[in-house]
């Protein structure tokens, strides 16, 4: 009996003690945690993405759950060029794009189409966005040499802006700059390091790549700064039935940007992968960095209705304010 009281003293507490520890953990918090899928209330933005670098914070967001902690669905719609971008956005098929100052030009020369909503990326010592090369072996050294030479361009995009801005900024006339049409951008990096076009305007990473193939930059846009970015854009439709899911978006798109900067060694497979870095330089070329929350001042879009002036694409100028919102941002 002395050894069974014996026992009994000791599992009674024992006993209490793992209630006492039971009843706690049901009163306890769960470690916070992102859940699988959104909250069902969540909203849901198409947006056109177009292959090239400055993408890559979607993928980021994407892959990190950036998107789903903010509780909204963002739905990528890539797209093979840019006027099959301009179409889905024309037809009302998606609800934003990344793209570049032209667009809202272009597309609010009579109303309010499309507004821009933050820049996407921008020139940095280092890291520009467009380059002009001149061909593997040619004896071009200086922009003055471009005078009267044929460039691989595109009629009526940025890629022609930024030509001519760049070369006229060299010292260039307007009529000594001379373009050959070439619209697809492999295309035209093809040409160029085969010879076939004996200077072309390209973007990086595609620039980097024909420069390992022997490629010599001429000139590029860190020449002209402040006239070289890509924006990220929204359908004004969009922006008055879901505001609340525009500034959801650009909350993960600058937790996704903030990741970027300070990890982008972490980033090296996405880079290849989204921002179609040759093949060539794959283990050399390095992230550039990604601006924070900010949107294209007025004298840089009035550059670009200038230049549409000038060039026939449309007929008066356009105000600011039909083209831009900053009150998206975070």
């Amino acid at each position: 009996m002395h050894y069974m009281r014996t026992i009994a003293n000791w599992i009674l507490p024992a006993i209490l003690i793992l209630l006492v520890l039971a009843i706690a953990g049901c009163g306890a918090e769960e470690p916070t945690s992102l859940p699988e899928q959104p909250a069902s209330g969540a909203q849901t933005l198409k947006v056109a993405v177009i292959p090239v670098l400055d993408i890559l914070p979607f993928y980021v967001a994407e892959q990190e759950g950036f998107f789903q902690q903010v509780e909204v669905n963002v739905e990528l719609v890539p797209v093979k060029s840019a006027q099959e971008r301009d179409t889905l956005m024309q037809t009302g098929q998606v609800d934003g794009m990344l793209t570049d100052l032209l667009s809202p030009v272009l597309f609010n020369q009579d109303a309010a189409q499309i507004k821009v909503v933050r820049t996407a990326r921008r020139v940095y010592p280092g890291s520009p966005l467009f380059s002009i090369l001149a061909k593997p072996g040619s004896d071009i050294q200086s922009p003055l040499d471009l005078a009267g030479v044929e460039i691989g361009s595109a009629q009526n995009t940025v890629i022609a802006y930024i030509t001519e801005r760049m070369l006229e900024n060299a010292g260039l006339a307007r009529a000594q700059i001379v373009t050959q049409e070439v619209g697809a951008i492999p295309v035209r990096f093809e040409l160029l390091v085969n010879g076939e076009i004996p200077a072309a305007t390209l973007p990086d990473p595609l620039a980097s790549g024909a420069m390992a193939a022997g490629a010599r930059v001429v000139v590029d846009d860190t020449s002209v700064p402040e006239l070289s970015q890509s924006i990220l854009i929204f359908s004004t439709r969009t922006l008055e039935n879901q505001p609340d899911a525009v500034r959801r978006f650009l909350v993960a798109w600058e937790t996704a940007v903030k990741e970027l900067n300070q990890n982008p060694n972490e980033y090296n497979e996405l880079l290849i992968d989204k921002g179609r870095v040759p093949e060539s330089i794959q283990g050399t070329f390095r992230m550039p960095p990604f601006p924070e929350a900010g949107v294209p001042t007025p004298e840089q879009l009035a550059d670009v209705v200038q230049w549409c002036i000038e060039n026939g694409l449309i007929a008066e100028d356009i105000p600011y304010e039909r083209m831009v919102d900053d009150s998206y941002l975070p």
